[in-house]
């Protein structure tokens, strides 16, 4: 009886060390001191502790201390979960639709182009214009095609503008599956793609904006020397009837 009791004290004593270490390695983890709390949750894992080897699943999961690990994550949330771990049960279920929308997932990482920003309502024709303008109608249709895009780039920006970041775009749905890797590389290639939008729009409105000025000039300063000529003409006619 001795011993036995002596066996069950033992039992209770490690349950309380396991207690203490467990919340041990839960502030390291709020510390975000993740390579001391990884150390701790491993060592309780590997004791049977079902709280950590959900914990240590999740680290794995989220690269939390090193590199994701998807394998280790998934072995450690099995052990989980066959001991009715509900968070690593559901974690593993997680895992297993990544498997089946990695298309997806791997399309908002590394794939998406921003075609779509360049279409509907982000698309703005530049304005054909010609070096320069003589008659009324085309001088009007040339305003007219000008103000047009202008307004047209002006809603550009402001859409472009709303949308933005563009990991907002991201399906919920797929946006769960997603470690935390995985999205800081979504963020960063969606900025790039956005930048890059953003850049190329740039570009082609300096260099609308460029033939439009030499238009504007051109057909200003022919409107200048024609208006100077039929201003001109009545007074040398005047003066030549004077003559007569």
């Amino acid at each position: 009886m001795k011993k036995t009791a002596l066996l069950f004290a033992g039992l209770l004593l490690a349950g309380f060390v396991h207690a203490g270490e467990l919340e041990d390695a839960k502030a390291l983890f709020e510390q975000k001191k993740y390579p001391e709390a990884m150390k701790l949750y491993t060592k309780l894992a590997n004791a049977g502790n079902v709280e950590a080897q959900q914990s240590l699943g999740q680290m794995y999961w989220y690269g939390e201390a090193g590199e994701v690990d998807e394998a280790k994550a998934t072995m450690w949330f099995t052990k989980a979960a066959a001991k009715g771990n509900k968070v690593a049960a559901d974690s593993l279920v997680i895992m297993q639709q990544r498997v089946a929308r990695r298309a997806d997932i791997d399309y908002w990482v590394s794939k998406y182009d921003g075609e779509d920003l360049k279409s509907g309502k982000f698309h703005c024709p530049a304005p054909r214009v010609p070096p320069i303008s003589k008659q009324s109608d085309e001088i009007d249709r040339v305003a007219n095609a000008i103000n047009k895009w202008q307004d047209c780039y002006n809603a550009f920006v402001q859409n472009l503008n709303a949308v933005s970041p563009l990991s907002n775009r991201i399906p919920a749905d797929v946006a769960k599956l997603m470690n935390a890797a995985e999205m800081e590389k979504a963020k960063a290639h969606l900025a790039q793609v956005q930048e890059n939008v953003s850049e190329e729009a740039k570009v082609g409105a300096k260099m609308t904006l460029a033939d439009v000025a030499v238009w504007r000039s051109a057909t200003e300063a022919y409107i200048a020397e024609h208006n100077a000529i039929v201003n001109k003409a009545p007074k040398e006619d005047s003066i030549s009837s004077k003559r007569k």
